[in-house]
């Protein structure tokens, strides 16, 4: 009973982890500062895997988190350091001047997103798919899906 509790605690955590990272990486202007709260929320549904006991599903995605996060690191420096060590995202216009850089960016973003059909939408919709076999209620449904 006090272990069940105590994942039920840990999971509340990581949920709310990932909530807050995310609501915070929206109205962020720091372009460091929004990759690394996305970042943030995506340990946290890893984490969240961890305390369903689906520690292989986490495994998975946190594989897959690496390819596409790592491409989105590369581009935020590219851009970074275009700009001259320039982090305020409302000075900065991304496409204009590398476009293949942006498309780059552009696509490990929505993976990030979980877009169908990318790396992160495999992970994403087998966690989401695997969590709504647990009986939960709708609050930690309702912030599971909204994070």
């Amino acid at each position: 009973l006090l272990i069940n509790y105590n994942c039920c605690f840990f999971l509340l955590l990581s949920m709310l982890t990932m909530f807050m990272s995310g609501l915070g990486a929206n109205f962020e202007f720091d372009f460091k500062k929004i990759v690394a709260l996305s970042t943030l929320s995506q340990l946290g549904l890893m984490m969240s895997c961890l305390f369903l006991g689906l520690s292989m599903i986490s495994f998975f995605h946190l594989l897959t988190h690496a390819f596409f996060k790592s491409l989105l690191f590369l581009c935020a420096g590219l851009f970074i350091h275009m700009y001259k060590d320039s982090q305020d995202i409302r000075f900065m216009g991304i496409s204009s001047g590398m476009p293949f850089v942006s498309v780059c960016f552009c696509f490990s973003s929505l993976s990030l997103c979980g877009f169908p059909f990318l790396s992160g939408f495999y992970s994403k919709d087998l966690i989401i798919e695997l969590y709504s076999f647990y009986y939960y209620n709708l609050l930690f449904y309702l912030l599971y899906y909204v994070s």
